[in-house]
């Protein structure tokens, strides 16, 4: 398998946007858990787990993920994962861990801040 993998991280009007793209699995994903441990988040804040570029995730990738949920947690920040791919969506959904997270469509769906209707 290759070991192919980038993150990137941008702040929008509602908190950070982190990108994983390529194969986030045993070899990756310390790179992917650094880039969550450099995370700054706030109370308030919205975390987007942007995974469009995302081509395979292992059980090391959704360890990551976790790890993700639970710094927003501490941080008083909320998280969401945008453009699941449908593979991890499965995997999530056979685990049980499917109600962790929310999930949007693409990370653009949050970088708004949210109004009451």
């Amino acid at each position: 398998m290759s070991t192919r993998f980038s993150t990137t991280t941008r702040a929008t009007p509602t908190g950070l946007v982190l990108a994983l793209v390529g194969e986030l699995d045993s070899s990756t994903a310390p790179k992917a858990q650094e880039a969550i441990r450099q995370l700054t988040l706030r109370t308030g804040d919205q975390l987007i787990v942007d995974l469009s570029g995302l081509e395979f995730c292992d059980s090391s990738g959704i360890a990551a993920l976790i790890a993700a949920r639970s710094l927003a947690g501490r941080a008083g920040a909320t998280i969401a994962l945008a453009a699941v791919p449908r593979h991890l969506g499965k995997v999530l959904g056979l685990l049980g861990l499917a109600d962790l997270f929310a999930t949007l469509p693409t990370a653009e769906h949050a970088q708004e801040p949210a109004t009451e209707h």
